[in-house]
């Protein structure tokens, strides 16, 4: 498959299908790129094995309205549909063809995949995985059913997600957490920074809670769990807004973050790394421009 073939399919989806045939058809109108295919909105069939079942109203509005100003610049991934014949059905991109149907486009462009659906599937999770918007929960459950599904190890796993593997690890290990502290994560109520040193913990449940409750940070947290004799009502409080933007850090690297903000909010940040893999994981992202 040639680059131009590739394009738009996301880093974790061309590296798994790098090799897979894409057919040559051009369903719709014509097109002066004979590289681009398109088909018309109603040839498009919603993916069966599509793992996401809700999409965020407002994120799709977005999408509609920069589709209505600049087009769908990015194709989407579809292979023919076996139960309906002359449509295509959608593997990558159902989010993108919903907005574009909101923003009023009759055709978008596409790119055909021959797939099985044993493929389609895996590719389905894979993109889910890449959402933007994702819950640490749903990420955790992408993780385990290309684990389970697909014997993905978390080396593979982390190396199409382009996350450090003690990320893929910790993420994957929150879903031994008791089943509601798992449902305050995919409500918001926790952090992963603040659920994962309950792991393991026999209270798990109600020092959730308490955690909630008295708004610790994922450091207090720690050195709760750390100690275990502490009484939470004994940790002092840190600045909140400091505290969420080293959470999202840690969340988005899968390393341990530290910042020390002093009054006059100048400071410094601190990345951890404990190999030469995530030192060459922080050096590659500072170096991006």
């Amino acid at each position: 498959m040639n680059s131009s073939k590739k394009k738009g399919l996301g880093k974790g989806l061309s590296a798994l299908f790098g090799e897979l045939n894409v057919k040559e058809v051009q369903s719709g109108g014509e097109n002066q790129n004979q590289n681009q295919k398109t088909a018309l909105i109603g040839e498009l069939n919603r993916n069966k094995f599509q793992p996401r079942s809700n999409f965020n109203e407002e994120k799709l509005n977005e999408l509609s309205d920069s589709i209505k100003q600049n087009g769908l610049i990015q194709p989407i991934a579809v292979r023919q549909d076996k139960t309906d014949p002359g449509k295509f059905e959608i593997v990558a991109g159902e989010r993108r063809w919903m907005a574009a149907q909101r923003a009023g486009l009759h055709e978008v462009p596409i790119v055909i995949l021959d797939l099985d659906d044993n493929q389609a599937l895996e590719v389905a999770i894979v993109e889910n995985i890449q959402r933007q918007d994702l819950n640490v929960v749903e990420e955790a459950k992408g993780y385990e059913r290309l684990r389970s599904e697909f014997g993905y190890d978390h080396e593979k796993i982390a190396k199409f997600m382009a996350k450090s593997r003690s990320h893929v690890s910790n993420t994957l290990r929150l879903l031994t957490l008791p089943k509601d502290v798992i449902s305050m994560l995919e409500d918001g109520l926790l952090t992963a920074g603040q659920a994962r040193p309950l792991i393991g913990l026999p209270r798990a449940s109600d020092i959730a809670e308490e955690i909630i409750n008295k708004r610790l940070s994922a450091r207090q947290v720690e050195s709760f769990t750390n100690t275990k004799k502490r009484p939470l009502s004994l940790i002092k409080t840190v600045d909140s807004n400091v505290e969420e933007i080293k959470n999202k850090i840690e969340s988005s690297l899968g390393l341990k973050v530290t910042i020390s903000n002093k009054k006059n909010n100048s400071g410094k940040i601190i990345i951890h790394y404990n190999n030469l893999e995530q030192f060459d994981l922080i050096s590659k992202l500072l170096k991006q421009k």
